[in-house]
């Protein structure tokens, strides 16, 4: 049994009461394996956690990516050797198929301790080996918005060439989103409150931009730049104060990838407005380690990288989530372990 160094938030959370301690990392078991972390990424349900916003009653190690070397391998294990490099899964226990899980409860970082931590020793189902050619950081963005992207495009979406997709924002999964569909020759059409960021995304192959901030009612001006047919998929992070929107800009039997609470849980569905235009509104949480398997070989076909805004150390976890409060970053914060 080894210890080491580990972050942990109490019950109920908050930044100014992260501490940092040790825990125990017992070898690994049959089906088992240890892993070095190396990297985690933040996302807005670790933020969740670690604030109290959501999650666990109970004191817990946070963060549900980590990226990072297998050091030991259990009985039995023939899919990973010493040296190679993994990412975690957001469902540790979601291998292929439907979901059948309800809520968090073994969601690292949530149900489960996470990958605030130097070593873990976890089964090995629980793990996808990396892009090659990805850094640690690199890794450590697909599990959750990765994935959530994928998903949303990929699978929910079945996403074809020449279609259009409209992305909310700027963070990590929008990021992606805009990174898949134009990899998959769709079109996108970006949003975001910082002519600063629309520039950005240009840059990463946004055809359309705006700023809503500056145009409330951009869900119109979607239409028009459709020449009045709509977009395909809509991957809405935003929650209540963007789902109307969000519908106004769909096309007929469009689908609107339910992603996001950003801006609150209670949203009223406009629900003539549902109907008259018969959307798909689909909720989604990440997706299984098949569809990540499925992500990985896709990204080491195309050369698709990750944007990573900045690093922080993990003894800094509190100021990285203090910089993801700001909404200063564009792309992924990660943490160096």
């Amino acid at each position: 049994m080894t210890s080491v160094k580990a972050v942990y938030v109490p019950p109920k959370g908050g930044l100014d009461r992260i501490t940092i301690e040790t825990c125990p990392v017992p070898s690994p078991g049959p089906g088992e394996i240890t892993v070095r972390i190396r990297a985690s990424s933040l996302n807005y349900h670790d933020y969740g956690v670690v604030t109290g916003m959501m999650g666990p009653q109970e004191k817990r190690i946070p963060m549900s990516d980590g990226a990072g070397e297998v050091i030991a391998v259990g009985q039995g294990v023939t899919e990973f050797q010493v040296g190679d490099r993994v990412v975690s899964t957001f469902f540790p226990d979601w291998q292929n198929g439907e979901f059948h899980q309800d809520g968090f409860q073994r969601v690292p970082g949530d149900g489960i301790d996470g990958y605030a931590r130097e070593q873990v020793t976890m089964p090995a189902t629980a793990f996808t080996h990396i892009p090659a050619g990805y850094t640690d950081a690199e890794a450590a963005t697909l599990t959750t918005a990765g994935l959530t992207a994928w998903r949303a495009l990929m699978v929910d979406g079945d996403l074809k060439p020449g279609e259009t997709v409209l992305v909310q924002g700027t963070g990590g999964v929008s990021v992606f989103a805009l990174q898949f569909a134009r990899m998959a020759g769709a079109q996108v059409i970006a949003t975001s409150s910082s002519d600063e960021k629309l520039e950005r995304m240009k840059e990463l192959g946004a055809s359309q931009l705006i700023n809503y901030k500056k145009d409330p009612e951009w869900g119109k001006t979607v239409r028009k730049l459709t020449n009045g047919r709509g977009v395909d998929h809509v991957i809405e992070v935003g929650g209540p104060a963007t789902l109307h929107q969000s519908m106004i800009a769909t096309r007929i039997g469009g689908h609107i990838a339910m992603i996001g609470v950003l801006s609150g849980i209670d949203a009223a569905l406009p629900v003539p407005l549902a109907l008259a235009r018969q959307l798909r509104i689909q909720g989604l949480i990440v997706g299984s380690r098949q569809h990540q398997k499925d992500m990985i070989r896709a990204i080491e076909a195309n050369g698709v990288r990750p944007v990573i805004d900045r690093h922080f150390p993990l003894d800094q976890i509190a100021d990285a989530f203090r910089y993801q409060e700001s909404q200063k970053h564009f792309g992924k914060i990660c943490l160096d372990i």
